[in-house]
């Protein structure tokens, strides 16, 4: 009995000192999200705090630690937080409804996962556009073992935008093909500054693509942020200290270039891991990607790191110590009509489809060859600058190749699988290169060298990064797609809402190839992994969890595929994510059974919610009308004009989108029959189809229930800064197929009758909800007035 009691009393005691050990060796962090009134920009609007900050605290850890965060919502809406970077069990990595429950107003959610790695990381919602609110924040896990690195104090520096906009209506006005972002900002290309350069033939070359202009960034911010502000100083910072910067991109929508006053910092780490040292004064960080840079306080002075933004539209300052300023130095705004020249020079097929005819039927590898850069095969120009590393000297014994389709695995045909052998000989030194090396003068395909200072060549490893020897390859071909006029975003021409998911096999190597067919940017990450980016150091290609893919360039990335569950992969561009830009990474496995009240579909349908917009024209002549409601496939319009000589038009059609360019739709119309009088009005149902032509015409070919032919020609253009011009015209043709034709002055019968109707106009722009407006329109006479958008 009294071993018993002495072996009872051990149990306890053992028990009571390794509950002490966990405790000491867990780390709580308690998170309380708000909706409140904040001030950004000089002026005040609505956010989202955490903590009641923008951004919200940085979490501290260290590696070995377990990390438990209680996150509480006081929102009115439900939310989530994403644990950017970190590898963590797959249900709390934050992704509602797809991994995680969503956290409902009211509720505490309690994340809790053991911390594998060090590093600079970051968190934010992964709710519809919440991260563009404020809700985000860092992450700093220091080493297990300490680090060798030789600095003395540290600095996290967050970088974001803040607009005053609602989130939700920055994406509807972009939904509807609006172009004050880039009027607001001064990087809208108007004819006049077109035809000043003597770039009016690139212009067409853009035109004809369907294409407005080089597209660099989508939205006008009015501030963009360091720690929440717009100019951040830390003078407590001494002379001659190194500082450890550990920066993060948290924005939404805005890639920035770093530069630094007071000679050129040190890069040790990307994405939370160490890589290779090296000194670079000048440093693009994308979206959601994290870098620590090393940098030497001046002796006499403070030290500028200023982030601006990419399109040149504003930056943040950050200003480390005292005294007289090192200012950094300033990045010249991008030549948009320069690039317009440079490219129309290429044999590049720009405007991939963003949506396709049968979702079910992709074919990456055709789409890849038929759009962006053309390869001849026997063009000298083609050659790479240099060899490609990392593919060849791994000696993968199995190698297969899959492409996204209905299963996932949709594989190549025999003839397909020659020809993209070809193709991969003449581009095997340019994937992940952003084709650099290239000489510009040669006219042609050395004009990409305009993109190659996005290439991740100077990141290096610091030790080997090579895949096993005996894992099977599978190569996924990723086209990177979308129309910035219905502000549509896909892969291989498929959005979210219709695509399947990407089957990952266990034990296998998975190889993805990015290439981007269009203009944007696009930061791509993949939850739960770290990828190699396979670059010119081959075997010591870099680890990252977020890749920037530059315009019409390809990027490759691989992963050992060693989880379980599924994981999110999207574009980190939010409003594009938002677009349809993103997929599902799957394993096969079961899905949590903890997840039985979120469905997945709620996430997969975000892209297929409706957009509704307006506009309304009062003027002297005429009043005007028009509603949209819109998802990717589905719209409805509603129209109608009336003149004040009493003529009057009105519609209602529902529209269907075949793919981006071509729709079919059916409706009514009703207008008045005499001219001057709205004694009699007829109204017809009606049914054709809508195309966006080549040059940017709208074409609209229809039929009335009494065979009538009717074909509809707009256009707008911008011909200065804040002012565009419009036209449409109309002819109807009715060969008397249904009714009697009779002359209306002698009542002689005819066989033919037409009617012509046209407008012209021009609008200046004087907000984003406001122009003014004149018009000649051959029904209603001419006049001037305001349009207001809405």
């Amino acid at each position: 009995m009294k071993h018993a009691l002495i072996l009872f009393l051990f149990i306890v005691l053992a028990g009571a000192s390794q509950q002490a050990f966990a405790q000491q060796d867990t780390i709580v962090h308690r998170l309380t999200l708000r909706q409140e009134m904040v001030e950004k920009g000089g002026r005040k609007s609505m956010g989202m705090t955490i903590n009641g900050s923008i951004p919200g605290p940085t979490l501290d850890f260290k590696e070995g630690a377990y990390a438990v965060i209680y996150v509480t919502n006081e929102m009115d809406v439900e939310t989530s937080v994403h644990w950017h970077g970190l590898l963590l069990p797959n249900f709390y990595d934050g992704v509602p409804y797809l991994t995680t429950p969503p956290i409902m107003p009211g509720e505490t959610f309690k994340y809790e996962y053991p911390l594998i790695q060090s590093g600079t990381y970051w968190y934010h919602s992964h709710t519809m556009l919440q991260e563009q609110s404020g809700v985000y924040g860092s992450i700093v896990i220091q080493p297990e073992n300490g680090t060798e690195l030789a600095y003395d104090r540290e600095q996290v520096v967050v970088l974001s935008d803040w607009t005053h906009q609602k989130p939700m209506n920055v994406l509807r006005n972009l939904k509807r093909g609006n172009e004050w972002y880039n009027i607001k900002k001064g990087t809208a290309t108007p004819l006049n500054r077109v035809i000043a350069r003597g770039a009016l033939g690139a212009q067409f070359n853009f035109w004809k693509q369907r294409m407005e202009s080089a597209d660099i960034a989508d939205i006008y911010y009015p501030a963009f942020l360091a720690n929440g502000e717009e100019r951040v100083s830390y003078g407590e910072y001494e002379p001659g200290e190194k500082v450890r910067l550990r920066i993060i991109n948290g924005s939404a929508s805005s890639q920035f270039w770093l530069t630094f006053g007071g000679g050129e910092p040190t890069i040790v780490s990307a994405d939370g891991l160490n890589v290779v040292p090296v000194r670079k004064d000048k440093v693009f960080i994308a979206i959601a990607e994290t870098y620590d840079i090393i940098l030497t306080i001046p002796e006499s002075g403070s030290i500028e790191m200023r982030a601006t933004a990419q399109d040149g539209s504003g930056y943040s300052s950050t200003i480390l110590g005292s005294g007289p300023l090192k200012e950094a130095p300033e990045t010249p705004r991008p030549d948009k009509i320069g690039m317009m020249m440079q490219m129309a020079k290429m044999d590049m097929r720009m405007g991939a489809p963003a949506m396709k005819f049968n979702p079910s039927e992709t074919d990456p590898q055709e789409l890849m060859e038929e759009w962006g850069m053309q390869m001849e095969e026997d063009s000298e120009s083609m050659k790479p600058g240099h060899e490609m590393k990392g593919h060849s000297d791994e000696g993968h014994s199995h190698h297969s190749m899959d492409q996204e389709g209905q299963s996932g695995h949709e594989e190549m045909d025999t003839g397909k699988e020659d020809k993209r052998m070809k193709m991969e000989d003449q581009e095997k030194g340019m994937s992940g290169m952003g084709m650099s090396g290239m000489d510009m003068s040669d006219g042609g395909m050395g004009h990409m060298d305009m993109f190659s200072e996005y290439t991740y060549d100077y990141l290096k490893a610091t030790e080997s990064t090579a895949m096993p020897e005996d894992r099977e390859v599978k190569e996924i071909l990723l086209n990177l797609t979308g129309n910035m006029w219905r502000y549509v975003w896909s892969m291989n021409g498929v959005p979210l809402s219709e695509a399947d998911q990407i089957r990952v096999e266990r034990g296998t190597v998975a190889r993805i190839t990015l290439n981007n067919l269009t203009m944007m940017h696009h930061p791509m990450h993949l939850h739960g992994h770290f990828f190699r980016v396979i670059n010119e150091h081959g075997e010591y290609s870099p680890l990252k969890h977020t890749v920037n893919v530059p315009p019409m360039n390809k990027v490759t990335i691989e992963f050992n595929a060693t989880e379980d569950s599924d994981w999110f992969f999207h574009c980190h561009v939010l409003y594009h994510m938002m677009g349809g830009m993103a997929r599902i990474f799957s394993y096969g496995d079961d899905r949590d059974p903890r997840l039985k009240d979120a469905p997945l579909k709620v996430l997969v349908n975000e892209g297929r919610q409706y957009y509704t917009w307006g506009t309304a024209e009062v003027g002297s002549h005429m009043a005007g009308l028009s509603l949209v409601s819109s998802n990717t496939r589905n719209q409805f319009n509603l129209s109608g004009e009336f003149g004040y000589n009493e003529n009057m038009e009105a519609e209602f059609t529902y529209e269907r989108y075949l793919y981006d360019y071509l729709s079919v739709f059916a409706g009514v119309n009703m207008e008045n029959e005499g001219e001057n009088s709205l004694d009699e009005l007829e109204a017809v149902a009606i049914g054709g189809i809508r195309f966006f032509t080549p040059y940017m015409f709208n074409l609209d070919v229809r039929l009335d229930h009494k065979l009538r032919p009717e074909v509809r020609l707009s256009r707008e253009l911008m011909i200065f800064p804040r002012t565009t011009i419009f036209g449409n015209i109309e002819y109807q043709a009715d060969f008397g197929w249904v009714n009697d034709l009779e002359n209306e002055a002698t009542g002689a019968p005819m066989s033919y009758m037409d009617e012509l109707v046209w407008s012209a106009g021009m609008e200046y722009f004087l907000s984003r909800n406001f122009s003014l407006m004149g018009s000649y329109d051959s029904r209603f006479g001419g006049g001037g007035g305001l349009s207001i958008r809405f």
